[in-house]
């Protein structure tokens, strides 16, 4: 067993980044079965429980099935999220047959930035509602939301409870609000000290950011949102064609 300062909890992460690497990259192809606890832990010189924390990783991530007492399968090559259709994180995860768990960690009122004004389509220094928000697949932290409510739905964010598992589906049911077009912009960039202590990683660890609006039917912004997922907590996909109009987002209710 490894005794170094912190090489409990690096451990597992490489432990973890090594199967998912091999199972990306086929070398254990879907419903094939992982070793055994033992084998691996035997395999990288480490505890059962560091193993245990890898294993707990990958399932997290829906690459392998969870069934405790049972060596595990994989499910998938990746956890993808489609642009096809307009999706909350909340009904996205849940389609994946993950458990979702969200926190909000801090809602303030402030002017807003030039950015998001721009982006909600408000007045330059229009009060818009800054909220701060974890959120957890299976009990792990996967992605630190920072989003700007537009002032017209700031206070029924607000009036939401801390654990709100879905904003968007809070708005749709409380207040008739309903999201039916987005807009993405994706990218990479490593963690901040504020991402990496909420997420638990390293800081510099690459992060995944998605920053979209979203809209009501008749265009008016509802949210400016900067979303941030730990490396192989989600893949995108886009789906196109010459005979499709350009990438949209769309949806029902939300």
């Amino acid at each position: 067993m490894d005794t170094r300062r912190g090489a409990g909890t690096v451990r597992y992460l490489e432990i973890a980044e090594a199967l998912r690497t091999a199972i990306l990259s086929g070398d254990y192809p879907i419903g094939a079965r992982l070793p055994s606890e033992s084998d691996l832990a035997a395999h990288w010189s480490a505890s059962r429980g560091t193993v245990r924390q890898a294993v707990a990783t990958l399932a997290a991530e829906g690459l392998i099935g969870s069934r405790q007492g049972a060596r595990r399968i994989v499910l998938r090559h990746e956890r993808r999220h489609s642009f096809g259709e307009l999706n909350s994180f909340a009904q996205w995860a849940q389609g994946l047959g993950q458990e979702v768990t969200s926190r909000f960690l801090d809602r303030t009122r402030r002017p807003a930035t030039a950015e998001e004004a721009e982006r909600l389509s408000l007045a330059p220094g229009t009060e818009i509602l800054a909220v701060l928000r974890l959120r957890l697949l299976d009990g792990r932290p996967t992605m630190v939301e920072r989003t700007a409510y537009a002032d017209w739905v700031a206070a029924a964010v607000e009036a939401m409870p801390d654990d709100c598992r879905s904003v968007m589906d809070g708005l749709a049911a409380d207040s008739g609000v309903v999201a039916h077009h987005g807009e993405h912009l994706i990218d990479a960039l490593p963690a901040g000290t504020e991402d990496a202590r909420l997420l638990g990683i390293r800081r510099g660890s690459p992060l995944l950011r998605q920053r979209h609006v979203s809209a009501t039917r008749t265009g008016r912004p509802i949210e400016w949102s900067d979303d941030r997922y730990r490396a192989g907590s989600v893949t995108f996909s886009v789906s196109n064609s010459v005979q499709t109009a350009p990438l949209e987002r769309r949806t029902g209710d939300l």
